[in-house]
């Protein structure tokens, strides 16, 4: 393009189709593309370079390239041909596949997210074909409604076999718990849908459950972490779980990992708290709760705990009673190391995923069976975990593991300490 070109933007109404800057982008990524496939066959070639046939020739050759396919980006469709590689030698055959280009691809990873994000956010499968065309361009094949139904029903398998996994092997230190509740059209009164997140001991966070529910009630949670117990192998009980006040998850921790810490949510609790004053209080009410679990250690917490007891109690009696009650669990957090306080004093991990998936879950047009909700949902999920983040301080996991024994964030060292913890 010469200096000085003016390249026109397209109208409002216009597509991608007709767009001049994005067919410049595709002509580049398509070029780009084929240099890179044509990297990789070079470097197959040459690792095979002293293969020979029965004949003393090579046995690996190059034999042009394939008809002309279209894949489905981000911007747009590009074409490729695929180049093809002849094994002459007898025996196994060895074959070329390409990592940057594997076989049948006919879409690129995000565009197989954004059926899920686009059916939630409120587009009927109807509509899929038009707002595909806009978004890739006019002729976008295998996007079509027929397409998103097929998906939803290989969702609900991948959910059912991802809940059959063995986990026997793995060590979950910390645990996160939450009821998620969301208000799309459903086929059914309101859902509830149980979600365990727990972090190993490398730190990473993983999503461990994700189940329909009837509410939030003991028995929803009892039947959740048996399965994980006994079916699913994890046996040994995590250090430390973290949830809002329902007491239905509670009670069934109790029943399946008794040696589980209980730290209460931040976050919740925060909330019930500030329910119980006048909104003209809210401001100072928050300070003084940041206070408390803000704390450097749990000596601190408690009395700046006591004087939000004393200075809201004779007036907001509730207010003060509801944060009162559940004073050890809320300060659980003090006893695990100070690297990973930020992590397990809320239930952040699943209210911050979540946040995203409600929104487009509560503008959902279609009328969504519960299976097909809870499909969604867990596809969602799972596209988000990616870019979940590790814990802070993990050399310190081990510590947790062999029993080490933490105040106030850093471990017990003297025979005194430990008896007086």
């Amino acid at each position: 393009m010469e200096e000085g070109s003016v390249v026109s933007l397209p109208q409002p109404s216009s597509t991608l189709a007709n767009d001049p800057l994005l067919a410049v982008l595709r002509d580049g990524a398509r070029r780009m593309l084929m240099q890179a496939i044509e990297a990789e066959v070079e470097a197959f070639l040459a690792a095979h370079a002293g293969d020979a046939d029965a004949q003393g020739r090579r046995r690996l050759v190059r034999n042009g390239h394939a008809p002309a396919c279209s894949i489905q980006t981000g911007i747009g469709p590009v074409a490729v041909r695929r180049p093809r590689v002849r094994d002459r030698g007898e025996g196994e055959p060895i074959r070329f596949t390409s990592a940057v280009l594997p076989a049948y691809l006919r879409r690129t990873r995000n565009i197989e997210e954004l059926l899920p994000w686009l059916y939630l956010k409120g587009v009927s499968t109807g509509q899929f074909e038009e707002a595909l065309a806009t978004l890739l361009g006019p002729e976008a094949p295998g996007l079509s409604a027929t397409t998103v139904r097929r998906l939803t029903g290989a969702w609900q398998e991948e959910h059912a076999s991802w809940q059959q996994r063995d986990l026997s092997a793995r060590r979950y230190v910390y645990l996160w718990a939450d009821g998620v509740y969301f208000t799309p059209r459903l086929d059914h009164e309101r859902q509830c849908i149980l979600v365990l997140i727990g972090a190993d001991a490398s730190g990473r966070k993983e999503l461990l459950a994700i189940e329909d529910g009837f509410r939030e009630s003991t028995q929803s949670w009892r039947e959740l972490l048996l399965r994980l117990r006994d079916e699913n192998g994890l046996v040994l009980d995590p250090e430390l779980a973290t949830g809002d006040g329902a007491m239905g998850f509670w009670q069934a921790l109790h029943e399946v990992w008794p040696k589980t810490c209980q730290q209460r949510c931040w976050v919740h609790k925060t909330a019930n708290v500030l329910n119980a004053l006048p909104k003209s209080a809210h401001g100072k009410a928050k300070q003084d709760l940041h206070a408390i679990y803000e704390a450097e250690n749990r000596q601190q917490a408690e009395a700046a705990l006591d004087r939000f007891v004393t200075k809201y109690g004779p007036k907001y009696d509730k207010a003060a009673t509801c944060l009162a009650k559940d004073r050890e669990a809320l300060l659980a957090f003090y006893a695990v190391p100070a690297e990973h306080w930020k992590h397990v004093r809320t239930t952040n991990p699943i209210e911050s995923s979540f946040a995203t998936v409600r929104l487009r879950t509560d503008k959902t047009k279609g009328c969504l069976s519960r299976e097909t909700a809870l499909a969604m949902v867990f596809k969602l999920v799972k596209t988000a975990e990616r870019h979940w983040r590790r814990l802070d301080g993990t050399e310190r996991l081990v510590q947790v593991i062999e029993g080490v024994r933490f105040r106030d964030g850093e471990p017990i060292q003297s025979p005194e300490e430990k008896a007086a913890a």
